[in-house]
């Protein structure tokens, strides 16, 4: 294992910074560098669209670590600073100032950038977006009682958002190309359960349109839908998605598909550039296919094994997706994978009328994956089934009184991990 010599993070956000604390707890003595081109210390995103909109989270609760870890830890945290190249052969990471660092090893995990409306006033003020903690900032500024919020998108930063803003006493608009929210990714009945829980509280969906143009003077007023519909707006979150963060990646020469290809030890085709979290498009080893995943589990498990695989330790990184929302009276936590198109069945265990119930995504009578809706403490027997090598018996998966333990098949895959 090196112990010397200088590993460049670029990338600022969860993964590098858990990728520099690994690290220095496996014993890397030598110089560790990390980029990020946001004036704040590393954060973690998820309370950016819950508890510091809704004021349920303190703003210091978002740090990775206290201010003075890096120094503390011999760690060069440069914010502010973005990378603009990558010289392989001479192994060094151009800064747009101008600096050159030279690296041993290096770590990309760039992150990604929200996805943007192509529509005319995009550009207008009280156009937002939530990806870093100043949008946050921004959005939360918005949410006052009696304002008027548009929200372009209904997948699960929308709807975070949506919760926020209705507890906050904004009045809500959700504008949806699909005829239900989160619909490819759950199916019908399950993306019912969401549409009906932000209906119950106030708010108001305007499904199978689209945005026409955001109007204003200066700052956002209304928006026009393509049918002619126009709603008032003193603000609007563009939530459809985003966009890996590869610029850096293709220009060196790296391969790029859906995200930086990796292995499943997160390394590049180069043996000294690594990458992880939102940017790394992975192979995963119980999955078996290369896999791109955006949620926070990633970046808080993802850094790690990416700083032991290049410290040369054998890694094989094979987690399972995992992520979890909070809206309203509603949690739920979410493991496995289960693109659209992947499974023929939706198995529910529970009520969904009351929103507590388990869902599970199956294919051939095997379980792709698994959410727990106001249901606690069933992720690890959730994951065990989505690692299972073979099917299971879907009419006692939907039987409340079956344990779910009782339900696994006897050959079974790695990555079983409840992180």
């Amino acid at each position: 294992m090196p112990k010397t010599g200088t590993f460049v993070i670029v990338g600022g956000g969860l993964a590098g910074a858990r990728a520099a604390q690994t690290l220095r707890e496996e014993g890397f003595d030598g110089g560790i560098v990390v980029i990020g081109d946001e004036p704040e210390r590393p954060y973690e995103r998820p309370p950016l669209s819950k508890g510091l909109l809704t004021g349920g989270a303190e703003p210091d609760s978002v740090y990775v670590h206290e201010a003075g870890w890096y120094a503390a830890h011999d760690v060069d945290l440069r914010t502010t600073a973005r990378a603009v190249a990558v010289d392989r052969s001479a192994r060094e990471v151009r800064l747009a100032d101008g600096q050159h660092i030279r690296y041993d090893k290096l770590l990309l995990a760039t992150g990604a950038t929200p996805r943007d409306l192509a529509a005319p006033g995009v550009d207008l003020d009280g156009v937002l977006r939530l990806r870093t903690l100043a949008d946050s900032r921004r959005i939360a500024a918005a949410l006052v009682d009696g304002a008027h919020l548009v929200i372009v998108g209904a997948g699960w930063i929308g709807l975070e958002v949506a919760a926020a803003a209705r507890q906050r006493g904004a009045t809500v608009d959700i504008v949806e190309t699909a005829a239900l929210p989160l619909r490819r990714v759950l199916g019908d009945d399950i993306a019912r359960v969401f549409a009906n829980l932000h209906r119950d509280h106030g708010v108001t969906f305007h499904f199978g349109a689209e945005v026409d143009e955001i109007r204003g003077t200066g700052r956002v007023s209304s928006v026009r839908l393509a049918d002619g519909t126009e709603l008032p707006a003193d603000a609007v979150v563009v939530a459809v998605g985003v966009r890996p963060n590869t610029e850096l990646a293709t220009a060196a020469g790296l391969t790029v598909e859906n995200g930086i290809v990796v292995d499943a030890s997160l390394r590049t085709a180069d043996p000294e550039i690594h990458a992880a979290g939102d940017v790394a498009n992975a192979y995963h080893p119980v999955l078996r296919r290369h896999l791109r995943v955006e949620h926070w589990a990633n970046a808080l498990h993802g850094g790690p094994a990416a700083a032991r695989a290049m410290l040369g330790q054998a890694v094989s990184y094979d987690n399972l997706p995992y992520f979890y929302s909070d809206q309203y009276d509603l949690g739920m936590e979410y493991g496995g994978h289960a693109p659209p198109g992947a499974f023929d069945r939706v198995v529910v265990r529970g009520d969904l009328a009351k929103r507590e119930f388990i869902a599970f995504w199956t294919a051939g009578g095997r379980v792709l994956a698994g959410m727990n809706v106001n249901v606690w403490d069933v992720v690890p027997s959730i994951r065990r089934l989505v690692a299972a090598a073979g099917p299971v018996d879907l009419d006692r998966l939907a039987d409340p009184d079956v344990p779910l333990d009782e339900l696994q098949p006897p050959a079974t895959a790695p990555g079983t991990q409840t992180g």
